[in-house]
């Protein structure tokens, strides 16, 4: 059994309602899938996090029966209104949300002055993360500065598409985490996802987490028990610990 702590994937219950975005929706996808999904990969899990897609924009209903029952090393990650107030964002602490997410690459944009001051306010009540799905590629100096400046915050999906590598080195050389997910949709080849990897853990071990992306909504290719395969041929033991979930637990679990 190969153990992870899952950093990204979505519960899609028929039960809550959805919002169509860029003219998707996605099919169904409930904690009965997923966890059957991993047990046929002999995949072990050692918590995660449940994330919202764009296509669930900011209903938040089906996070209190998905952490519930998932249990108490899963957290959720929400998208959030602006004018949300103090009181809701602490409900949904208590819920089990830990984290906020803004999707720069989907079309849920905002300035980014908005990000700074909700991203601020959500860590100052409740200790929340971060998580900023975008395109480095496109990355400005506005937006470069503003990743710098979040308090705790990480990235998805290994940027997206090619970029400096550079640019990458700076951002786990600051302490700020790359989501090792969702190769079926980057804009790296998987001989070059090997060595972005080697070369990432190399400049900061504790900057990798890895995830499924399940179930791959809009990805070229859905994940499968080769993306594991793939990291663990590109580094040694110790290094796949990190990766599959020490790195992960520390982030999310630890107060």
């Amino acid at each position: 059994m190969q153990k992870i702590f899952d950093t990204h994937f979505h519960i899609i219950d028929p039960k809550f309602p959805l919002v169509e975005n860029q003219g998707f929706i996605p099919d169904y996808y409930t904690i009965d899938d997923y966890l059957q999904e991993l047990k046929e990969m002999s995949i072990e899990l050692t918590g995660g996090a449940v994330v919202s897609g764009s296509f669930q924009g900011y209903h938040q209903q089906y996070f209190t029966e998905a952490i519930a029952e998932l249990g108490n090393r899963f957290v959720g990650i929400t998208q959030l209104p602006f004018d949300t107030s103090d009181e809701e964002i602490l409900k949904l602490n208590d819920v089990g949300i830990k984290g906020i997410r803004f999707n720069l690459y989907r079309g849920l944009s905002a300035l980014p002055k908005d990000i700074r001051e909700l991203s601020e306010r959500v860590y100052h009540l409740c200790n929340w993360k971060t998580e900023l799905y975008l395109n480095m590629q496109t990355v400005d100096q506005e937006l470069e500065q503003l990743i710098f400046a979040l308090p705790k915050v990480s990235i998805d999906h290994l940027g997206m598409h090619k970029c400096s590598v550079d640019k990458l080195k700076k951002i786990v050389h600051a302490n700020i985490p790359i989501r090792v997910t969702g190769f079926g949709r980057v804009g790296y080849e998987r001989d070059e996802i090997r060595e972005l990897i080697s070369t990432l853990y190399s400049e900061n071990p504790s900057s990798l987490m890895f995830g499924s992306d399940l179930p791959s909504t809009r990805a070229k290719e859905r994940f499968s028990y080769d993306d594991i395969q793939l990291i663990k041929e590109t580094v040694g033991s110790e290094a796949q610990d990190r990766i599959f979930f020490e790195n992960a637990e520390k982030w999310y679990l630890d107060k």
